[in-house]
């Protein structure tokens, strides 16, 4: 039989094993929630892409080390995503507005209406150090 301390070295183990199967897990899960089909034939991030694709042409490079900048305080584990789907909203709104290029305007839009309201603080602040005025953007923090 197991005893001592032995035994608490294999429970601590499985615990965090199971843990970490479970957190792994439920990242999994939400990635193919948003890889499903909607009503239109097409999923969150097909969508993200087509947009992406669209309006890839209208990016200078002053825009995208401003989109550089603005995703910064974001985990670099999670970055690239966040990028991504700030991107795609930007795209998004560009091509509503038949847009001739991505400006400032448009990314500060599409970074306001990207992040989730639960990181709105975390955005406020960002554009705070960045001394970007948020005045015009406060309709879209509702």
């Amino acid at each position: 039989m197991l005893s001592g301390w032995f035994l608490w070295f294999i429970l601590f183990w499985v615990v965090v094993l199971i843990s970490f199967m479970a957190i792994g897990g439920f990242f999994m899960f939400r990635k193919f929630l948003k890889r499903l089909p909607k009503q239109d034939g097409k999923s969150d991030l097909d969508w993200q892409e087509y947009y992406l694709d669209k309006t890839i042409h209208l990016w200078g490079q002053p825009e995208k080390e401003l989109l550089y900048e603005l995703v910064s305080p974001v985990p670099e584990l999670f970055r690239q995503i966040a990028k991504e789907k700030i991107a795609g909203k930007i795209g998004e709104l560009a091509l509503e507005e038949k847009a001739p290029s991505i400006n400032h305007d448009l990314i500060i839009r599409g970074y306001i209406q990207a992040t989730p309201k639960r990181d709105h603080k975390f955005l406020r602040k960002k554009l705070d150090e960045m001394q970007i005025d948020i005045a015009p953007y406060e309709h879209l923090f509702e």
